[in-house]
């Protein structure tokens, strides 16, 4: 009777433990696929396919003027971006870009990131059964666990804070989990990739120390900070300074297409400082500097490589910066393309592990250490910066 009931106890531990190892690799049966598609499809059923800038909300703010109560987001016949596209390339996260013109200087930023962030979870709260908002790792897992598109929210451009480290606070209180310190202008505390003016401070500084206030911060609040768009200057400047990962919402590699926009290696090499994770951009300008050639979803996939040969493959990702460009790849026409570049990379010798990872799990991973360090400076009972940028006059 002790034996039968030990070999019961022995037979069903081991059934558990093969359980357990089954879970941990859920792989396994996928990486014996051969057509690369198909293998990418499996992956995509139990790993979030995540991409880090999306301008959708640009259009249906500033363009229909927040009138989107009668529009049919599930169809719709221009742009990249609609719920049935969404579902066909099984996407199941998105950072919806909070974004207006930084030239426009007669306007009032903040007003017009507020209307932005309205239009976005007016959409997110139109169709519940398509979007979740999502201002956590965790609030993203459920989302994706009730087959839900978990939508995030981030900020293309430091001038949208009107120099305000209270109106940064804010954003975040009302769901922003990103920033991207400047768009093509300088602000007046970090300097910009493309502006043909010189910033107000002395060129290839960067940051300011005001600027530098501002990186703190947002360690210390839990939103991470983005440096696409910002100078090679400043992405150095920032990883001197920063407590936290960061973040290429939407960035390419210098090295293939030498441009400011785009990503040197020389900082590519110092993500380990932190951790941090470049989320490849599709823009036909940032990926083939010759304009005469045509691009492919090749050539993107050249992008990636380069970026994980230098950096490593736990620091790539998705950012395509669709319904924000005029033109985009052969093959990633739109947002139901993201499993073609996916499956490019399956073609090249990416593992499962490694192709999830560039879907989303890097990004998520990033996103959490950043959380972790926004926690542990709570601990430490850190207070809200009460700087002002007249201070460092």
């Amino acid at each position: 009777m002790v034996q039968t009931s030990l070999f019961a106890i022995v037979t069903l531990a081991l059934a558990s433990s093969f359980q357990v190892i089954a879970d941990q690799q859920p792989f396994l049966n996928v990486q014996k696929t051969k057509d690369p598609l198909k293998r990418v499809h499996k992956i995509l059923k139990h790993s979030p396919l995540i991409d880090t800038h999306n301008d959708l909300p640009m259009e249906l703010a500033f363009v229909y003027n927040g009138k989107i109560n009668n529009m049919n987001l599930t169809h719709l016949n221009w742009g990249h971006t609609d719920i049935s596209r969404l579902r066909e390339g099984q996407v199941s996260g998105v950072f919806w870009s909070i974004y207006y013109d930084c030239e426009d200087t007669s306007s009032n930023q903040v007003l017009k990131a507020m209307e932005s962030i309205d239009v976005t979870k007016r959409m997110i709260n139109l169709y519940p059964e398509t979007f979740q908002l999502a201002t956590s790792t965790k609030e993203f897992r459920k989302a994706f666990k009730k087959g839900r598109i978990a939508s995030m929210m981030g900020i293309e451009g430091g001038q949208m804070i009107d120099n305000s480290l209270a109106a940064l606070r804010l954003f975040y209180d009302l769901g922003v989990r990103y920033m991207t310190l400047t768009h093509n202008c300088h602000t007046a505390w970090a300097e910009a990739c493309c502006d043909p003016q010189p910033p107000s401070f002395t060129k290839g500084l960067g940051l300011t120390e005001f600027g530098k206030k501002i990186v703190l911060e947002m360690n210390r609040i839990g939103m991470m900070v983005d440096i696409s768009h910002v100078a090679h200057a400043t992405m150095h400047a920032v990883l001197d300074v920063t407590e936290a990962p960061v973040l290429f919402s939407h960035s390419s590699s210098d090295a293939i297409c030498p441009l400011e926009r785009n990503v040197p290696d020389s900082v590519l090499k110092r993500l380990d400082e932190t951790d941090g994770v470049v989320m490849v951009n599709f823009y036909n300008n940032f990926v083939q500097c010759d304009p005469t050639k045509e691009v492919t979803v090749v050539d993107v996939a050249n992008h990636v490589e380069h970026i994980a040969s230098i950096a490593g493959k736990h620091r790539v990702g998705l950012g395509a910066d669709y319904n924000g460009v005029e033109k985009v790849p052969v093959g990633l026409e739109d947002v139901s393309k993201y499993p073609n570049l996916i499956a490019e990379l399956a073609r090249r010798g990416w593992t499962d592990e490694e192709l999830s990872g560039l879907a989303g799990e890097n990004l998520l991973r990033v996103w959490k250490k950043v959380e972790k360090v926004s926690k542990r400076l709570a601990k430490s009972h850190q207070l809200p910066a009460e700087d002002r940028i007249e201070d460092f006059a």
